[in-house]
């Protein structure tokens, strides 16, 4: 991907939140239904436990409500809503109209699915936005994957669960927040990950392992590169929470150690387009940015999608 120009407006977040199922789904609840274990789940993912529940756009409208609210900003003073999903309410429309609607706003809204890169791949469209004049763009990453699983699949009933993270995106004076970007695709590899309409999700495990870390890492070293930063400058990495083994494998590819790493995945689950806000915003993060901090945000998702970008937080 090209680098920013350094004449491009920046942007950067002013307000944020999040929003989980309201049921929580423990492991001991799903050995009760298929054979697992919580033993087995919490070796092989790292999950304890996923909240379940709600549609895309109720978990939206909580997640970008709170956004806007900790902004600040007059809902109309939004020019474009972005939501990225896999899991869309309806197939027409785009339930980012159902958002918009729901909390005011006087926008263009659309959603974007490129599964779990959504948020990435949402947040460099926003940024896109504010440089051609907007000056304020909501982004929503929401996921209700409880819908396409199949429960009685203990590969993927472990896995998946609902979420929503959302933040508030203002134009600034300055270069802003991003620093460096990458987006990129393999749509060879889609047969590995993918449900079709009206059924359940797939999955090769072993290969979507072996395939996300390198798409991962391969993404994030390409950000880095735009950015001219190195992994050693990197304060805190927010990587897809998919599988807790995929991301100690990326961190350690990378040259980033677990503990500059944002985990909630044991909390959360993989929430797909959620899962990067959610460990970036969402109350379960132990490792949070500060003024200053250099945050690598990188993702993997089915298509095989991937994105990264580097951010500078609280850049102006």
């Amino acid at each position: 991907m090209p680098k920013i120009p350094n004449n491009v407006r920046g942007a950067r977040f002013t307000g944020w939140g999040t929003a989980l199922g309201h049921e929580t789904v423990t492991n001991e609840d799903l050995a009760k239904a298929i054979d697992t274990s919580d033993e087995w789940v919490r070796e092989r993912t790292g999950i304890h436990r996923r909240h379940i529940g709600g549609s895309t756009a109720e978990l939206s409208i909580i997640s970008g409500g709170a956004a806007l609210k900790m902004a600040g900003i007059d809902p109309t003073s939004i020019d474009a809503l972005v939501l990225a999903t896999t899991t869309p309410d309806r197939t027409v429309p785009a339930t980012s109209a159902t958002v918009q609607n729901a909390l005011g706003l006087r926008c263009g809204a659309f959603d974007i699915n490129a599964a779990c890169s959504g948020f990435v791949y949402g947040l460099v469209n926003a940024h896109g936005l504010i440089a051609m004049g907007a000056e304020k763009v909501l982004l929503i990453g929401t996921d209700t994957l409880r819908r396409i699983t199949d429960w009685t699949d203990r590969n993927t009933a472990i896995l998946f669960a609902d979420g929503s993270g959302a933040a508030v995106l203002e134009a600034t004076s300055g270069p802003g927040q991003l620093l460096g970007w990458d987006l990129d695709a393999d749509g060879s590899a889609e047969e590995i990950l993918y449900a079709n309409i009206g059924e359940t999700l797939h999955m090769d495990g072993k290969e979507v392992f072996r395939r996300a870390v390198r798409i991962m890492v391969d993404s994030a070293q390409k950000s880095m590169t735009h950015a001219g930063v190195t992994a050693d400058q990197i304060n805190v990495i927010v990587p897809h929470q998919a599988n807790i083994r995929i991301i100690s494998a990326a961190c350690d590819r990378l040259g980033i150690s677990m503990d500059r790493a944002s985990v909630v995945i044991h909390e959360t689950g993989n929430t797909s387009s959620a899962s990067i806000p959610l460990a970036l915003f969402g109350e379960f993060n132990q490792t949070r940015p500060k003024q200053g901090d250099l945050v690598m945000l990188v993702g993997f998702g089915a298509g095989m999608t991937a994105a990264s970008a580097i951010l500078e937080w609280g850049a102006e």
